[in-house]
């Protein structure tokens, strides 16, 4: 009977481990290790309020929603470290989930790993430090927009508008200049079918997009010495 619903238990925990790598790309090891930090992936396109295709690879913003609130109201939490590797996506769903991570009272640490590019960029700066590898890319362009588009002064003041949200965030939470930061989105020199900026990882810390140039260890070193810093500010 014992070994019945041993089994079963493990079927369950089998089940419970594939859903979460289907829909939130998390994956447990198996092991006793628990770690007080949160580890959040950004990959592929980030979808709003509109379903992508079956066959883009995606990440849901209302799946990170709860993870972000997690790691401030999980005593167990002491830190969140945000992975990227995406090409942008939903404009309002980006900036929602960058205004959640700015506003995290717990020491936050961004790694930008192969892409982080258009709304990926306000993303990647929204943590209190943020890292690039060295062959990771980040694009800068203007805001872009699908479907039917009303040719009205109306509808160009509010693209305009939208623009001034991701350049204002990004002025607010780098070291980027917002003159410098306008000039690289509507350059139409460095894409050859387009409008924009492609950084690599060391032009984006020589900008002031990135903090630094790193890896996975640079990252979870720099997060651990935030975590201290921070419990020893609030243990004077």
């Amino acid at each position: 009977m014992k070994e019945q619903e041993t089994e079963k238990k493990t079927a369950a925990e089998e089940d419970s481990t594939k859903d979460l790598i289907k829909e939130l790309g998390l994956l447990t090891t198996g092991t006793d290790f628990e770690s007080d930090l949160q580890y959040i992936n950004i990959i592929g396109s980030v979808e709003g309020h509109s379903i992508l295709p079956a066959d883009n690879k995606a990440t849901k913003y209302e799946h990170l929603i709860p993870q972000l609130i997690a790691v401030e109201e999980n005593p167990k939490l002491k830190g969140l470290l945000v992975v990227l590797n995406t090409v942008g996506g939903d404009v309002e769903a980006g900036l929602a989930l960058a205004e959640m991570i700015a506003t995290l009272s717990k020491p936050t640490v961004s790694l930008v790993l192969g892409g982080g590019h258009s709304i990926g960029i306000p993303l990647a700066v929204a943590t209190d430090y943020s890292f690039i590898a060295k062959t990771a890319t980040m694009t800068l362009h203007p805001i872009r927009t699908t479907g039917l588009v009303i040719t009205s002064e109306t509808t160009f003041a509010y693209m305009r508008k939208t623009q001034e949200r991701v350049v204002n965030f990004i002025e607010e939470h780098s070291k980027a200049h917002r003159d410098k930061v306008i000039s690289l989105m509507n350059s139409n020199d460095n894409m050859s079918n387009d409008v924009g900026t492609i950084l690599f990882g060391k032009e984006a810390v020589d900008i002031g997009i990135i903090d630094e140039v790193g890896g996975v260890s640079q990252a979870l070193k720099e997060l651990r010495a935030r975590i201290e810093k921070q419990e020893g500010a609030e243990g004077q």
